[in-house]
């Protein structure tokens, strides 16, 4: 049975698409049939990142209106066999989703064997939002280390803890919270919340912390998710946050500032 995930937050601009392309390709590398689903519909995003953009022919509104079946729509991944794309509708509005085209859509998909369905949701709490996260199982709250992100992703959990499925059957979305563009200079010098400020806010457990690194941008815009640049800190972390999501026990890197040792300091190493 396909494992739903959701990746969401309250704030936009945090890196949640990101995030949701580096998850499903961090899962399609270990070997799992994974789907990541554009929930933005109007703001079409995941395609881009994914480097899949001008093969888009149907959308997921599409299917969810029976205009196209879903291996129509589905956009197989050039890179993994088992990673599949649906993107976005750029030309309908967010009311175009419904509470019965969404199901219809992830049972399909669980239908075809699909071990991972990444739900890659909108920020905020409008209808995309609220729809992306009623199915999950499991949810990842993407945050920045700022005061203004974990208070939005606040009201997120509340949501999560009431307004899903689970909730409805007395269950729990299993919740994990990843921190993206994380510094820790930043945080020594007082100018960002540090790992435990936010655990201590949200009551989460951290799953991976994504530092600050220009790699993020340079592989958005090159298509190809920064999960795939194993050179990149960025890169390894998200490497690391999917090993975690599979259960796998990692300890947390580029958490702390790297001191020179007395030879670098004095011949600049």
């Amino acid at each position: 049975m396909a494992e739903i995930i959701v990746v969401t937050s309250g704030k936009g601009g945090v890196g949640k698409t990101t995030t949701s392309a580096s998850i499903a390709c961090g899962l399609a590398k270990a070997g799992k049939k994974t789907a990541v689903i554009d929930f933005d519909v109007g703001l079409r995003n995941l395609d881009l990142i994914m480097g899949c953009e001008r093969r888009v022919v149907y959308d997921f509104v599409n299917v969810v209106n029976d205009e196209a079946n879903l291996k129509q729509a589905l956009i197989k991944d050039k890179r993994f066999e088992n990673l599949f794309v649906l993107a976005a509708s750029q030309t309908r509005d967010k009311d175009a989703l419904t509470m019965e085209g969404v199901e219809k859509v992830l049972k399909a998909l669980a239908d075809e064997g699909f071990d991972f369905i990444v739900c890659d949701s909108p920020a905020g709490i409008e209808k995309g939002a609220f729809l992306a996260m009623y199915f999950a199982d499991r949810a990842v709250v993407v945050v920045n280390p700022e005061v203004s992100s974990v208070r939005d992703s606040d009201r997120i959990l509340g949501l999560l803890a009431s307004k899903t499925r689970k909730a409805e059957k007395g269950e729990r979305v299993q919740e994990h919270l990843l921190l993206t563009r994380y510094s820790p200079k930043r945080v020594e010098a007082g100018d960002m919340l540090s790992i435990g400020d936010v655990q201590e806010i949200l009551g989460l457990d951290v799953v991976g912390v994504i530092p600050e690194s220009p790699e993020v941008l340079q592989s958005s815009n090159a298509g190809v998710p920064v999960i795939l640049d194993e050179t990149s800190p960025a890169g390894q972390a998200y490497t690391d946050a999917v090993a975690r999501i599979l259960g796998e026990e990692r300890p947390m890197r580029f958490t702390t500032v790297e001191r020179k040792g007395f030879f670098s300091k004095m011949f600049g190493g």
